[in-house]
């Protein structure tokens, strides 16, 4: 046996068979490129007319349920043909019929898709398959909304110079017919328009498509070599919902980095008001080495990498993406760590000034623990950037909540353990004196939990905006 490969240019394959009279060749590919290569329809009776419009109606209708549809025909020849003129071999054939193969989507396909688009990602469908085949399965999947939606095809896409491309990308989500030197202009007209594009793929045509766009996705087990090696990424169950799993994967881990770096700086941000300030407003020195060592060591620690086993937020895959050049301190990041930071520092020298003006002898111990605790407070406030802690629940960061209870009971062991005293230079408090502290570091949870509702109210006045007033003209007198 001999085989003439699949093109993407043909849409046909051949291969070619030895009979009792000879050799057979066997040709399939996409109805509307082998039909016009076919003369006869055959029977086992012998040729017969054949009806081309009728055949291509019928391949129409199966595809528009969603089918794949292929023709299949036959030549006979005296003796092995030239396959270097495979467009003379490939003619005069005899149609056998159509085949028509059903690829049904993964179950949790749709419900991805639909991730996807509340997501703010656009799903678009590039594939090699009829139109009407491409519509139906975009339509099942929900990636368009209506059944007649428009379908741009590789023919179509040839008339198409880059300015009507980039025109076009935004109004259509099915491709069909494509070759691959049209997937990447598929690429590059989305990319002109701004969009960050993704794209799967897994045969050495997709290749150059996967390695133009931003990120390419290769499938690990159908895949080629040539795809992987080109892609960014490399998907080991082949399932489209993994893509759309890794993305609320991602949103959650880039959340979590936010929230450790702004718990952090905040902390060190109260750290040097309280240093820097105390001097200015004619305080003695209110930390020592040790504390500020202790603070740094034990507070940024461990609730700091408790902080990333903090589930995924509600709603982390109905808010749009955020801009690839976006600052890690954006959407007033940069302001909370100056302005609670200054509030865990003004809340020490508050302590320390009220210490000092009533005589107790223990202010630097009770400045100590006041920020220590107050970032305790501020780490379980900004578990999420807008939902208040009643909603988050206390047990649904168990790491974190152990992080926190573990970080206070060390901290009363510093203050209340006799041989730790002097090694942290503390003395103990009284009641009085702890529930000062304790109260001071709660007010940085209640600032920050007004801040979330603020925030809270202006997405809600974004979402929902008022409609703006409308006067009716006066009459003509």
């Amino acid at each position: 046996m001999q085989e003439q490969p699949f093109d993407s240019n043909r849409k046909r394959m051949t291969t070619f068979h030895r009979a009792a009279d000879g050799f057979v060749a066997y040709t399939k590919g996409a109805p509307e490129s082998l039909l016009p290569h076919c003369t006869a329809h055959w029977t086992p009776d012998g040729a017969a007319a054949l009806d081309t419009a009728k055949v291509l109606a019928t391949a129409q209708q199966l595809a528009a349920q969603g089918l794949r549809v292929l023709a299949l025909a036959r030549r006979s020849h005296a003796r092995l043909p030239d396959t270097n003129d495979i467009d003379a071999v490939e003619n005069q054939l005899e149609l056998l019929g159509l085949i028509a193969l059903i690829d049904p989507p993964r179950a949790e396909a749709q419900a991805a898709v639909r991730d996807c688009i509340s997501a703010g990602i656009t799903p678009v469908m590039i594939t090699g398959d009829h139109p009407a085949t491409a519509r139906a399965i975009a339509h099942r999947l929900g990636i368009v909304r209506n059944s007649d939606a428009p379908v741009l095809t590789g023919a179509d896409l040839a008339t198409l110079d880059d300015a009507a491309l980039r025109a076009r990308v935004e109004q259509v989500q099915v491709y069909a017919r494509v070759d691959p030197a049209q997937k990447i202009r598929i690429v590059e007209a989305l990319q002109a328009q701004g969009h960050f594009v993704a794209m799967t793929g897994d045969g050495v045509n997709d290749a150059p498509a996967l390695k133009r766009a931003d990120i390419g996705i290769a499938m690990g087990q159908g895949g080629t070599d040539v795809a992987r090696e080109a892609s960014s990424l490399v998907l080991l169950d082949d399932n489209f919902a993994t893509i759309v799993a890794a993305v609320r994967e991602g949103r959650r881990i880039y959340d979590n980095i936010r929230k450790f770096v702004r718990y952090a700086m905040t902390g060190n941000s109260g750290e040097i008001w309280t240093i820097f300030l105390a001097p200015l407003l004619l305080l003695p020195i209110p930390l020592l080495p040790i504390h500020i060592l202790w603070v740094n060591l034990v507070t940024d620690g461990l609730p700091g990498l408790a902080l990333a086993a903090e589930p995924a937020e509600r709603g982390i895959m109905q808010r749009p993406p955020r801009a690839p050049r976006e600052s890690l301190f954006a959407h007033g990041m940069w302001q909370h760590i100056l302005g609670v930071g200054l509030l865990i520092g003004g809340l020490c020298l508050a302590v320390q000034a009220w210490a000092l003006h009533t005589g107790h002898a223990h202010w630097q111990t009770m400045v100590f623990t006041v920020l220590t605790l107050a970032q305790m407070a501020h780490v379980i406030a900004i578990r999420s950037e807008s939902e208040p802690i009643w909603r988050l629940g206390l047990l649904s960061n168990r790491p974190l909540l152990g992080a926190v209870l573990l970080t206070f009971a060390l901290q009363m062991a510093t203050i209340y353990v006799p041989w730790l005293n002097p090694i942290f230079r503390t003395e103990p408090l009284s009641l009085g004196e702890l529930a000062l502290c304790i109260g001071a570091a709660l007010v940085v949870l209640v600032v920050v939990e007004i801040e979330k509702a603020w925030r809270r109210n202006q997405q809600a006045q974004r979402a929902h905006p008022e409609p703006a007033d409308s006067a009716m003209d006066e009459p003509a007198a």
